[in-house]
């Protein structure tokens, strides 16, 4: 099936021709009168105009956050709970529209969006409904008249500074958890992919209160920065690459307040030898892992960038491997028969194409794709890539730093101590995967690697009950599970005395 392009006869996608700033339930000019082009990946041509917003406005949007947090921190855990099912089901109705305006948007293939980013989407807000209202605080009898309570309180006001590889999906990690917890939140979207927020925008506000979602449009040190670094948030959290998450971790140090940081990565997948040692489903699972690298056009940040093979059976694996990989080509993203997409940007079209031409350089032998894809008609403007697939050794570069596209370094091991030292020989340590019949082997690999998530015989599950996050260069703090609750949260300890006599201290 092949969706229609939004604005056409037909299409699940309606634009506006230019969207504003979403403040106190509704939309505001911003106050600079500036707009920038929103550009379509698939064609790479402009499709609306957004909001190029400045300091003052995200004063504006803070002044709207401020002004509803009393009344949401103090609303109801039930009715708090209703309002996010709420949202949920208007997502759900949504569901193919919002599909559309992400793979419009961001350039990944509507079969993802519509199986994956909004079912994901939708699932958070449901679970951390059900999360907040099995919440409970804590008493403690200190002696027959002295109790101690412990409550948990909203934090107040927070801002939030989402990626474009996942625009909905990262909205929906941050926001559910930070609204359940009766927080009113100030977001940035990327300013690569802002479309698809404002249509969720328009959604959340017949769900919650004006002023408890506003959402700030335009760039990083215009927007982003001024928010980031504002004296009147009480928590910030950002998804990004880490040269950026320094200086979000900073601002906020500034301010001693506490930061999420969901950075970058450079994730292992390995494959011991036994699984190659039966041709059944178990074997194609694994083949079909190697290939995850091409996911979301391998803009993710867990992406298995580097694959670890044992020697045993390198030569075979890869082979296999290849071939299964070459039947994921970019198509159009609104066919549902396509697995790979547009990249996100002509930026990231360029960057992919230079370490493409960095791994060359290096000695790397391209064993699959390796160089830009063309395709025809209103096609021929986007920003394709062919999946690639490199063999090399884990120091080049294109095994050490994070590309962020469809390109997957492949070397082998030699044994399980030499995959270990492979795997954990890069600066990041947020993903992993391993592949093994043997319960011993996995459960001490998945042990030993630095990482904060290990996928084991599957891989790109990112369910709501399961945290994420990384180790090392890869950030700090979770993100999803229940355990959100407490990061968006203050804890207030009361400390009471029902004795009526005096103490007898003075």
């Amino acid at each position: 099936m092949r969706y229609a392009k939004p604005n056409t006869p037909g299409s699940k996608v309606q634009y506006r021709t230019r969207y504003d700033n979403f403040i106190g339930g509704e939309y505001v000019r911003p106050k600079q009168e500036r707009y920038f082009e929103n550009i379509s990946p698939v064609t790479g041509k402009p499709f609306c105009e957004v909001a190029r917003s400045s300091a003052e406005d995200v004063e504006l949007a803070l002044d709207a956050a401020h002004g509803a947090k009393d009344a949401w921190g103090k609303t109801s855990v039930a009715e708090r709970s209703a309002a996010l099912l709420k949202l949920a089901d208007l997502m759900e109705a949504n569901l193919e529209m919002l599909a559309v305006s992400e793979t419009w948007d961001n350039g990944k293939p509507v079969r993802e969006t519509l199986a994956a980013d909004l079912p994901l989407a939708i699932d958070h807000f449901r679970y951390f409904a059900g999360c907040l209202r099995a919440e409970e605080g804590a008493m403690a009898e200190l002696d027959a008249n002295t109790v101690s309570y412990h409550l948990k309180e909203p934090l107040g006001v927070v801002g939030q500074i989402i990626p474009w590889n996942f625009p909905l999906l990262m909205a929906a990690w941050k926001l559910a958890p930070a609204l359940a917890a009766g927080n009113c939140v100030v977001l940035k979207p990327a300013e690569q992919t802002p479309a698809t927020i404002m249509l969720f925008a328009e959604l959340a506000a017949k769900c919650l209160p004006p002023g408890v979602l506003n959402v700030v449009n335009g760039f990083g040190i215009e927007a982003g920065k001024p928010l980031a670094q504002n004296r009147r948030i009480s928590k910030v959290a950002f998804t990004g690459e880490t040269t950026t998450g320094r200086l979000i971790m900073q601002y906020a140090s500034e301010n001693l307040i506490p930061v999420t940081l969901e950075l970058g990565g450079k994730s292992p997948n390995i494959f011991f030898a036994d699984v190659l040692a039966q041709d059944d489903d178990f074997r194609q699972k694994a083949l079909e892992g190697f290939g995850m690298f091409a996911l979301n056009q391998g803009e993710v940040c867990t992406c298995p960038s580097r694959a670890l093979v044992d020697k045993k059976i390198y030569g075979q694996f890869l082979e296999l491997a290849v071939m299964r990989a070459a039947a994921s080509k970019p198509g159009d993203p609104l066919d549902t028969d396509t697995r790979v997409g547009a990249q996100a940007s002509n930026d990231q079209l360029e960057k992919i194409l230079s370490y493409i031409d960095i791994g060359k350089k290096e000695g790397a032998r391209v064993r699959m794709g390796g160089e830009r894809v063309t395709l025809g008609g209103d096609l021929a403007g986007g920003y394709y890539v062919a999946p690639t697939v490199f063999e090399g050794h884990n120091k080049m570069r294109v095994f050490q730093e994070e590309i962020f596209g469809p390109v997957v370094s492949v070397a082998s091991f030699d044994g399980f101590d030499d995959a270990i030292a492979q795997a954990n020989d890069t600066l990041y340590g947020l993903g992993a995967g391993v592949w093994t019949r043997d319960f011993h082997t996995a459960f001490r690999a998945g042990r030993a690697i630095q990482a904060g998530r290990v996928w084991t015989n599957c891989y790109h599950l990112y369910p709501a009950h399961a945290a994420f996050g990384g180790y090392k260069q890869s950030g700090i703090g979770r993100e999803t599970h229940k355990m959100m609750l407490d990061h968006y949260q203050q804890t207030k300890n009361l400390l009471v005395s029902y004795d009526p006599k005096p103490m007898g201290f003075f």
